[in-house]
């Protein structure tokens, strides 16, 4: 299955390599780092790569490259998640993950790689399991193997692994029971230059921390269930019962995880929060260009907008802006011709906008094309699908635990063309 894995940072440097099965050498990434050069951008490398003898199957998340290194053909998808599953467990291990963090904590990390992979496939990657077999690092361990010589391996077997709900520990005690629930979506959308949507789809997770006692069994329903397309569960959920009932029934992993992750694509149900209204024009003859933009909310169920940020690629032949802004922060960078504007918060009441002046270089032709405006921005207490949680229930234990639902909704790959 996977004979190798190297962490590689954004500079092309392999900071840290793993092996299971055999030695593969360093010199297999050259592939990787050529595919790297014929990207413009680190999310553009090909996930998957063919050499003569290997197969390198990668991921990018938090600046670092994550490459396992096979040498048959399996699912590209099984060893993908996979390696999502190893950043999740050092972002659950050691808070974040990256690479000064990694490199501190070496040891830690190649004994719970050597966990999650026996002889290359598989073996232990839910975080309940793994904390039992390696405890995660604090100062005082740290200490106290430092002075002892001993490690963060536990003494004992885990006691979820041998159960029929290997993601839950047993004996699990808390003072204070609680369950909360997030629900978080992503918007990506193109608006094309007269307003209208080109293409919408939203990205949805719900994910949850529940602390309660014992082995409680959960249920949780939904006002609106037939909203949710492509869904991907947890191992917890009962898929028989949620294909019949739309209802998902869990024994849930003691503390945070992802429930599950869904997709909407139905243009209808994709309502857009924010409107651009853009007035960009350069003029043939003259060394001067006009910029105006306001941003607005749109569809936002009385919602506010919050953490705004506007950015833009303006054309080469761009030599400054002198723009002044209703609202926030801007700021232009004559080398790499990127405008940045920090909205903040929009008051329906006064909207935000950025209006000035253009200055080309002199005897530069027209640009071919108007620059386009990306957005970011956060919706607190609102799912843009309309999803709605209608009632969480709790059998198994006689306790009443504290429950609670978020909601929140923020901009992925917005884009406005002018």
């Amino acid at each position: 299955m996977i004979h190798s894995l190297f962490l590689i940072n954004s500079a092309g440097d392999i900071f840290l390599e793993k092996h299971w099965k055999s030695v593969v050498s360093r010199s297999v990434c050259d592939y990787f780092f050529e595919a790297q050069e014929r990207a413009t951008e680190a999310e553009n490398v090909p996930p998957v790569i063919s050499t003569p003898h290997h197969y390198l199957l990668s991921v990018y998340r938090h600046k670092i490259f994550f490459v396992a290194v096979i040498q048959t053909e399996v699912p590209p998808l099984f060893v993908i998640e996979f390696l999502h599953r190893v950043v999740d467990t050092f972002q659950d291990y050691f808070g974040v993950c990256s690479e000064p963090v990694i490199k501190d904590n070496v040891v830690v990390v190649y004994e719970v790689l050597e966990e999650m992979l026996d002889n290359g496939f598989p073996l232990a990657t839910e975080s309940n399991i793994l904390k039992e077999l390696i405890k995660p690092p604090t100062i005082l361990r740290t200490v106290v193997n430092t002075i002892t010589g001993s490690t963060n391996v536990g003494d004992q077997l885990p006691t979820g692994q041998l159960s029929v709900v290997p993601w839950r520990r047993t004996g699990v005690k808390y003072t204070n029971n609680e369950a909360y629930f997030d629900v978080i979506e992503e918007i990506d959308a193109i608006i094309d230059k007269s307003g209208s949507t080109v293409t919408a789809e939203i990205q949805g997770v719900i994910d949850a921390c529940v602390k309660l006692t014992g082995m409680p069994d959960l249920t949780l329903s939904f006002m609106n269930p037939r909203l949710l397309d492509d869904v991907s569960f947890h191992p917890c959920v009962r898929f028989k019962r949620w294909e019949s009932e739309r209802i998902l029934s869990f024994i849930p992993p003691d503390g945070n995880f992802r429930l599950l992750s869904y997709h909407v694509s139905a243009q209808n149900l994709v309502a857009i929060p924010v409107y651009v209204k853009h007035n960009i024009s350069f003029r043939d003859s003259s060394s001067l260009g006009r910029f105006e933009i306001t941003v607005g909310p749109k569809q936002t169920m009385g919602k506010s907008i919050e953490g705004v940020t506007v950015s833009s690629q303006m054309p080469r032949g761009v030599l400054s802006m002198n723009l002044t802004p209703s609202q926030g922060t801007h700021m232009f960078d004559p080398v790499t011709k990127m405008l940045s504007w920090d909205v903040g918060k929009i008051n329906p009441q006064k909207l935000p906008g950025l209006k000035g002046t253009v200055s080309l270089q002199a005897g530069a032709s027209k640009p071919d094309e108007n620059p386009t405006i990306n957005l970011q921005f956060k919706i607190q207490q609102l799912a843009i699908s309309g999803l709605k949680v209608n009632r969480l229930d709790m059998y198994g234990e006689k306790y009443k635990p504290f429950k609670g639902i978020k909601y929140m909704t923020k901009a992925g790959k917005f884009q406005v063309r002018t």
